[in-house]
């Protein structure tokens, strides 16, 4: 069995599950593990560095256009003939999708089986990594991981009921500018981390937002993580938030409750990094029943520092 991973949650779960000896091709996002395996999908974009209004436009153009700013090498994969590929269809602007895939295997000799991946929630995306280990034939390593997984979630769980603590009215933010909310799983992790995002849009796409309806909402936390960046990039564009009236004013600036955080705890669907995120968020929202576990505190940032004075 040759497997291909055309995005970095399905790469992130192979080698969390342990069948990596199965993947023979990557994607240029892919997680560090999969470092020296062969990158077959690569993006126009790659090694430039755009600021996140010129990058919703470049991406708004070519969604306009019909076109993708993602490719893959045709040779590369001819040369692997993989028996299965891993694609998805929740994202075409995060991610190559199905569709583009597609167009690229149609000249190959061998045609591989492909297998989209569209998780809405965080149900979802834990599916996916059933989808993933059967395909593989390697089924039960799903249910091994996952279960794992659910032990650590559940105890975030209890831990808030022992106490009856409240949630945290929060707002997890995907984009700078402009200024999205959160979609798709986010709302869950949020919810399980003892808070509630009542700009989000669970199971849905993720919208742009106006600055006058956060304001409004006036967010006890506010939680940093646009899609496709670490921390250091999201803390140069921090000033574009503010800049904005009525930014010292919010409740999570008062309270100092404002952090920026890595987007693969987020916006990269395994069921891994999104158990991370809400071990994460948990001890962001209530830190006097959590702490942030010592190989998560490289990412996120606290940002008092950077805030304005209190008026």
């Amino acid at each position: 069995m040759k497997a291909c991973s055309f995005l970095p949650a399905a790469t992130k779960m192979i080698y969390d599950m342990g069948l990596q000896d199965l993947l023979y091709g990557v994607t240029f996002e892919c997680p560090p593990e999969s470092a020296g395996k062969p990158v077959l999908v690569r993006c126009v974009l790659e090694g430039k560095n755009y600021s996140s209004g010129e990058i919703d436009r470049i991406f708004s153009a070519s969604k306009a256009q019909g076109k993708s700013l993602y490719y893959v090498e045709e040779e590369l994969l001819q040369s692997i003939m993989p028996d299965v590929i891993f694609t998805q269809d929740v994202c075409d602007v995060c991610q190559i999708d199905t569709v583009c895939t597609s167009a690229a295997i149609a000249r190959l000799e061998k045609q591989p089986v492909l297998v989209p991946l569209t998780p809405n929630s965080l149900q979802d995306v834990f599916r996916t990594a059933v989808t993933i280990a059967t395909a593989l034939g390697r089924e039960e390593a799903a249910y091994r991981h996952l279960s794992d997984l659910q032990k650590r979630i559940d105890t975030i769980i209890d831990e808030q009921r022992r106490h009856k603590a409240p949630p945290k009215r929060v707002m997890v933010m995907e984009w700078i500018d402009p200024i999205y909310n959160c979609g798709h799983w986010i709302p869950y992790q949020v919810a399980y981390a003892g808070g509630i995002d009542m700009l989000s849009n669970p199971g849905g796409d993720s919208i742009v937002t106006p600055w006058e309806k956060i304001v409004r909402y006036d967010p006890e936390v506010l939680v940093i993580a646009p899609c496709g960046f670490q921390t250091s990039r999201a803390a140069e564009e921090l000033h574009l938030l503010q800049n904005r009236p009525e930014w010292s004013r919010l409740q999570a600036i008062k309270d100092e409750a404002v952090f920026l955080a890595d987007y693969d705890l987020f916006t990269q669907p395994s069921p891994g990094t999104l158990t991370d995120g809400i071990e994460l968020l948990a001890a962001l929202f209530h830190p006097t029943l959590f702490t942030v576990p010592d190989r998560l505190r490289s990412k996120y940032r606290w940002i008092p520092d950077k805030l304005p004075q209190h008026a």
